[in-house]
């Protein structure tokens, strides 16, 4: 397993409510990097399609870049079935040349099937695990800085490069979400996981030996060299050194601190941002 030296720290925000707010989420962002966390990842949701209002992830991560040096910026996760794989690349290389090459693109096939159907789109897991595939490949090769032609299922891309291109070579790195055995054995393609383990009332809902067991799994399936990270969300109080540490010797190399208004108001979960990291 990875030593424990090697685990970082973020703050995740659930950008519903005053959340939402990419005014809100700078004065959270220099807070967390003032504290000593290592990064910020944000929710990708249309929770309006459903009664809640939400901010925009991208908005709100160029929002924080702009406030922040050194913290990582990521979401997690981004459904790519509902985004134009151009116009992602796009985004994603305009944010890494602003936050000079801190950008994590977090992707999976999305969780909430309402925020497809309520726009007409597909709902059905497998088409939009299909969508999923096909727009890693042409992300990859955009950001790679390669001509692309593609002629799939669901994308069609003719003689294309990406310009300008985003700052972190070979491209911004890509960690899978999901849980699910296809969701693992594509995260074993990429550069990481990230997964969920709390629920709505604060409580972790994963144990370290069943992460454990999942990282073996991506790990028997990955083929190739390279850093891969594994990115976990959870709660914890300033003094959870010894729960945080079981999970980075279960492979955890990221700590997500989960915050969100059923957790406190905005001050409340700036008090445990400015706490500091859980360091194991």
């Amino acid at each position: 397993m990875l030593p424990q030296s090697s685990t970082r720290y973020a703050i995740e925000i659930v950008p519903f409510g005053e959340f939402g707010d990419p005014r809100v989420v700078m004065e959270l962002a220099a807070a967390a990097e003032a504290a000593g966390w290592d990064g910020l990842f944000v929710w990708d949701h249309l929770a309006y399609a459903w009664g809640m209002p939400g901010g925009d992830p991208w908005v709100i991560l160029s929002a924080a870049a702009t406030v922040t040096d050194r913290l990582r910026l990521g979401t997690d996760v981004t459904p790519l079935p509902r985004r134009r794989p151009q116009t992602l690349a796009l985004t994603l290389a305009t944010l890494d040349i602003l936050s000079k090459g801190r950008v994590i693109l977090g992707a999976g096939l999305g969780g909430v099937a309402q925020e497809f159907g309520a726009f007409g789109e597909p709902e059905d897991a497998k088409i939009r695990a299909a969508m999923l595939e096909e727009a890693l490949i042409i992300l990859d090769g955009f950001m790679a800085g390669r001509q692309v032609t593609f002629h799939g299922e669901h994308y069609t891309i003719e003689n294309v490069t990406l310009n300008p291109l985003p700052v972190q070579r070979p491209r911004v790195p890509i960690w899978i979400g999901g849980e699910s055995a296809p969701a693992l054995r594509r995260a074993a393609r990429w550069d990481g996981w990230v997964i969920g383990a709390v629920n709505e009332q604060a409580e972790m809902v994963k144990t370290p030996v069943q992460l454990a067991e999942q990282v073996a799994t991506i790990r028997r399936h990955r083929t190739i060299d390279g850093p891969f990270d594994v990115a976990m969300s959870g709660c914890s109080d300033p003094g959870d050194r010894s729960m945080v540490a079981e999970y980075a010797d279960a492979g955890m190399t990221w700590w997500l601190e989960t915050l969100f208004g059923l957790r406190g108001s905005v001050a409340i979960n700036k008090a445990r941002i400015l706490a500091g990291p859980p360091a194991v």
